[in-house]
């Protein structure tokens, strides 16, 4: 169809002066649901820059279970809870204020606590 895959998530039109520049909070696009124990908000304004900007929430027990690669470069801050990422093989468990980044590598994530983990997270370029 020739339109950015976000247009089909469901979201408020900024005004005018906002348009392409500030997200609000009450604004952000939704990309997950709670069923799959993900849930993602794009925090970037749109898909047309160099990167993506995401708001990982992973809910307690949620992993991914298969491994997955992207030609992509990926860092990340774990903004709260617990989360565990592993990266070419070899698992890493981050906490609170830890942060990460790798580039085409092999990848899986799971929340091993008992509270959600948040993750704002950082695609480039975008996949969404």
């Amino acid at each position: 169809f020739g339109v950015p895959l976000s247009l089909f998530f469901s979201h408020d039109v900024p005004a005018e002066e906002e348009r392409g520049v500030v997200v609000r909070a009450g604004s952000r696009r939704s990309l997950g649901t709670s069923e799959s124990g993900l849930v993602e908000e794009l925090l970037s304004p749109d898909l047309g820059g160099s990167f993506e900007m995401l708001r990982s929430v992973f809910a307690p027990g949620a992993e991914l279970k298969t491994e997955g690669r992207r030609p992509t470069e990926e860092a990340g801050y774990v903004a709260s809870g617990t989360f565990e990422l592993e990266i070419g093989g070899v698992w890493h468990r981050l906490s609170e204020g830890d942060s990460f980044r790798f580039e085409g590598k092999p990848f899986r994530w799971r929340n091993p606590g008992a509270d959600p983990a948040v993750v704002i997270w950082v695609v480039s370029p975008p996949v969404y």
